[in-house]
């Protein structure tokens, strides 16, 4: 996990894909904090990106390296109940707190991914 969250950090934004009925999304992230070992992404609870996980968990997360290099990690999107979570990424983040607040009743809902697999792939080469 430690190298996912090492490339994570490198690329920045990467890329979250999700089922909406038979038809995929994808979406550009960039929110991610390793918490008690939990490798934790965060959505918000009034966007369609939480209702796709929500009701089919499979997803796939796709990040590129400025050198090319790229990974793909796979899994099932298990969102947490522990606030802290939460209350961690705003502090990691907190230009977000003008939307995740008790006044917009918006909440962020964090996650992390079971049965996951990480594989990170050359730009010119097998991964």
């Amino acid at each position: 996990m430690k190298n996912v969250n090492e490339f994570l950090n490198e690329a920045g934004t990467f890329f979250l894909a999700t089922c909406d009925g038979d038809q995929p999304k994808c979406r550009p992230l960039g929110l991610q904090l390793v918490i008690e070992g939990k490798q934790l992404f965060g959505v918000g609870n009034f966007k369609d990106v939480y209702k796709q996980l929500k009701a089919d968990p499979k997803t796939e997360i796709v990040a590129l390296k400025p050198n090319g290099d790229w990974l793909r990690l796979t899994g099932k999107a298990v969102f947490e109940t522990d606030p802290r979570y939460s209350e961690a990424a705003l502090e990691l983040m907190p230009n977000l707190k003008a939307v995740y607040n008790e006044q917009t009743g918006n909440k962020l809902m964090m996650f992390h991914l079971e049965d996951a697999s990480a594989r990170v792939i050359h730009v010119m080469g097998e991964g």
